[in-house]
């Protein structure tokens, strides 16, 4: 995925002169191409990333499209003040791209556990949260964010996430989900990296008769309230999936989507995620999973419960 952005962005570079990137010391030989092409619109701002947030907002008020870039928790929870009072206050356009989603370096420790930034940013008034569920969706979501007229904040992978699209969805449009498979029984709502295990998921389910539809919810904020509105009406359970905790994440949008719309549907809802608990040990990103039950017959497991028992609650 973040090759994905460095190229995207590099071309994004030189289509406008507005792009200019602002990066948190992080990432330099991934834009070699960058700097060569437009040497003037690279800063690395440092181990700043506060600074670098308020930089972005200058420039944006000058005109400019500015991307910050550096490891989910240092440009999201470092810099939170930043971000509500520079940014979104005043509205700026803003991209803010997070390398390293959720548990994928998980082999750091906590310092670089990213299971709270979706929570953080989708409180924020005018802020839209974008977290892409391959490198052909991370470019498109690039292209929309630059164009749009408010910060984004874009939630990706590290490296060697598998391609689900088979080239970039021209229908891509933040706030409009993406279905990536049909099915008549369940639907599956995954966002973010996780979207090939929920297709994994969706196909253990199929093995036992259960037709699953399986949606690439990249947008947590604003929410496809059409998209959801068609799943609760139609299947007998909608399951949300996230690499990210179940408090304040993307299940706890469509909860509160739901609450407010107690006449829409008589679906179950499912949560997968992250649970309420810091991991104490030393493993990779498949290991930090399947800690957490993030895998594909956990979600499995989980649908085909509540399948055969409705009233079963999360």
């Amino acid at each position: 995925m973040r090759n994905a952005f460095a190229d995207e962005l590099t071309k994004l570079a030189g289509e406008d002169e507005r792009v200019i990137l602002l990066s948190g010391d992080i990432g330099n030989r991934l834009f070699d191409r960058f700097r060569e092409l437009v040497p003037d619109r690279f800063l690395n701002c440092g181990v700043a990333e506060q600074n670098m947030t308020g930089m972005a907002a200058g420039l944006a008020m000058c005109g400019l499209r500015p991307v910050t870039y550096t490891i989910t928790p240092f440009v999201t929870t470092r810099c939170l003040e930043q971000i509500r009072v520079d940014v979104c206050y005043h509205e700026l356009p803003v991209t803010i791209v997070a390398v390293g989603a959720g548990l994928s370096y998980a082999s750091l420790g906590v310092t670089h556990h990213a299971n709270e930034d979706i929570a953080f940013l989708r409180a924020l008034p005018g802020m839209s949260v974008v977290c892409p569920g391959d490198a052909h969706e991370v470019r498109a979501a690039l292209r929309a964010a630059v164009s749009h007229d408010g910060p984004v904040y874009i939630r990706i992978g590290k490296k060697n996430e598998p391609l689900v699209h088979e080239g970039v969805p021209e229908e891509f449009r933040i706030g409009t989900a993406i279905s990536v498979r049909e099915g008549t029984d369940v639907t599956l709502l995954a966002t973010g990296t996780v979207l090939p295990m929920v297709l994994e998921a969706g196909d253990l389910l199929a093995a036992e008769g259960i037709s699953a539809r399986v949606v690439s919810f990249h947008t947590v904020k604003p929410l496809d309230e059409e998209l959801l509105a068609d799943a609760f009406g139609s299947h007998k359970v909608v399951a949300t999936v996230e690499e990210h905790s179940l408090i304040g994440g993307f299940g706890s949008a469509v909860a509160e989507w739901l609450a407010d719309r107690p006449r829409v549907s008589g679906a179950q809802l499912v949560r997968v995620g992250v649970g309420d608990w810091y991991l104490h040990e030393a493993g990779g990103q498949s290991y930090a999973r399947e800690r957490y039950g993030l895998t594909a017959e956990n979600i499995a497991t989980r649908v085909r419960a509540a399948v055969l028992e409705p009233a079963v609650s999360d």
